[in-house]
């Protein structure tokens, strides 16, 4: 009788075991698929990589952002001076006044912030608008057909064949060597074959920074010693170029000399040495840092006047620029801004669209 309660009892405990390692095994696998204490599980499919018109898989393309994206900033600070003028109701003569006060703030410059006035003074009264709302519509027009009528291309052709010659000028610290950098990448994209002068030899940070360009591009760099003569640089890079039958040059330029030599005299020299050879100069492009606002406006004239500028590249333009310095510059030099930094990526150099840019200051 005690043998077989004892008997029981084992039996008893055994049962119970097997009722806890299944109970267990059961919450576990409840922990592992959702319960609520347990980390859900997230299936996430991977990213499958873009197919080319061959199969071949290839890496997904980079994303242009449009102007709209980029110059949230520019936007704002353009909002923010001449909302405050459009909401003031019925036009008078303070309307006109802070009008012009509001585009010189933007970075417009007085004189075309007074003709910009002045023209959209004169419609107004010819169409009988009273109330100021209904300038902003006047003043995009106006804006738009300042900047239009401007050949912004870029010319790399020659009439012999030789090597076309891009002359990149500006002061030190606006983005030049970079902007190069970035130029080559778009001209090698478009299938040119290349040649990089570093023809700032007085800065021996550019020399370094030009030839990482030029191996990220796979083209050929042509390098001095430091403090060597900038036009025997760029003449040697278009030599060869033409030996090799390059289509293109991009020419690096000081943006400052540490000797007693002028800039602008220096410049005008590497220009006239570029062309000895087999390469003609078919653009100098000035490269202006938009951030600079007016400051920028006073470089752009000196370069202007020493050099034959065929265009502007507007650098940083998606930070904190106001956006009126691209009205000045045609207005008041009559050059086309061509190419304009919306960021630092390599694909963030791009081609100038004025009624896009207005588009995105305005809307």
């Amino acid at each position: 009788m005690f043998l077989a309660l004892i008997i029981a009892i084992a039996a008893l405990g055994l049962i119970a075991a097997s009722a806890f390692v299944l109970l267990r095994d059961r919450g576990d696998d409840r922990m592992a698929v959702g319960s609520p204490t347990a980390p859900p599980r997230v299936d996430r499919p991977e990213a499958a990589p873009a197919a080319s018109d061959d199969g071949i898989a290839t890496e997904t393309p980079v994303v242009r952002l449009s102007f709209r994206d980029r110059l949230s900033n520019a936007r704002s600070s353009m909002s923010g001076y001449l909302g405050s003028v459009f909401s003031r109701g019925a036009i008078d003569d303070s309307t006109w006044e802070l009008l012009e006060e509001a585009l010189i703030r933007a970075d417009a410059g007085v004189a075309t912030a007074t003709d910009i006035v002045g023209a959209v003074r004169s419609t107004s009264e010819v169409d009988g608008i009273e109330d100021a709302s209904e300038l902003a519509a006047l003043v995009k027009a106006e804006i738009k057909q300042r900047l239009s009528g401007f050949d912004r291309s870029l010319d790399a052709e020659t009439a012999d064949g030789g090597p076309a010659v891009w002359l990149f000028v500006g002061v030190n610290g606006v983005g030049k060597t970079t902007t190069i950098g970035k130029v080559a990448s778009r001209e090698v994209e478009a299938g040119r074959q290349l040649v990089l002068a570093a023809g700032d030899t007085f800065r021996a940070a550019a020399a370094e920074q030009l030839a990482l360009w030029a191996e990220r591009s796979t083209v050929d760099i042509v390098r001095g010693a430091d403090g060597a003569d900038p036009s025997s640089v760029v003449f040697d890079a278009v030599e060869r170029a033409a030996a090799r039958g390059a289509d293109l040059v991009l020419a690096d330029t000081a943006g400052r000399l540490h000797t007693k030599t002028n800039l602008m005299e220096e410049l005008s020299k590497v220009r006239r040495v570029a062309e000895k050879g087999a390469g003609t100069v078919t653009e100098t492009l000035l490269v202006i840092d938009a951030t600079t606002g007016q400051n920028g406006m006073s470089q752009a004239r000196q370069f202007a006047e020493a050099v034959d500028v065929t265009g502007v590249v507007l650098t940083k333009l998606d930070g904190s620029a106001r956006g009126g310095i691209v009205l000045a510059i045609h207005s008041e030099l009559d050059l086309p801004v061509k190419l304009v930094g919306l960021g630092e990526g390599i694909a963030d150099l791009v081609d100038f669209d004025s009624d896009e840019f207005v588009d995105a200051l305005f809307d």
